[in-house]
């Protein structure tokens, strides 16, 4: 079993059982890493979205403190708002397409949920537009294959004009 793997699982396990100790795993160096991070993504021009060091994560039960893992997985979608976009080849499809908005609105998390509560699932739905293309209930509370359809019809019917920063 990998380092990363094992790290999660007590993590997880760590999270079940004290919220407030799971956060404390949460190194300082890995928020400043989040952090600069954050502020070079905005500084190039690009609008990196929530800041879950600093307004945390709201979930169904309330407002939790980010885990390790998110952090990491939120630096990497930073990383990539940072890079130089590849150059534009015909062979790309709308379902890598929706990967690559997914990956940019929630970090790939079918259960992420904006701040304020607005934007909701893989790829941050609002009521109005999830209920548009054919969803029903809660976009987060939805199963992620249910989000992927509605992402794609959505995608179907207005292209990317729906994920102004991500699409």
């Amino acid at each position: 079993m990998s380092t990363t793997r094992m790290l999660a699982g007590v993590l997880g396990a760590v999270a079940l059982i004290s919220p407030a100790a799971a956060h404390a795993a949460v190194p300082d160096k890995l928020k400043e890493r989040y952090t600069r991070e954050y502020r070079q993504a905005k500084e190039a021009g690009a609008e990196p979205g929530r800041h879950i060091v600093r307004d945390d994560v709201r979930t169904e039960r309330g407002v939790r403190e980010p885990r390790a893992a998110e952090v990491r997985r939120s630096i990497a979608v930073l990383e990539r708002m940072q890079a130089p976009a590849p150059a534009a080849s015909g062979g790309t499809t709308a379902s890598s397409g929706l990967a690559a908005i997914a990956a940019c609105e929630s970090g790939g998390d079918p259960t992420a949920v904006s701040s304020d509560g607005t934007y909701r699932g893989k790829y941050q739905f609002d009521q109005q537009t999830w209920e548009s293309v054919g969803g029903t209930g809660d976009p987060a509370a939805a199963p992620e294959a249910v989000q992927d359809e509605m992402a794609a019809r959505l995608q179907a019917q207005r292209g990317a004009s729906p994920w102004p920063v991500c699409g």
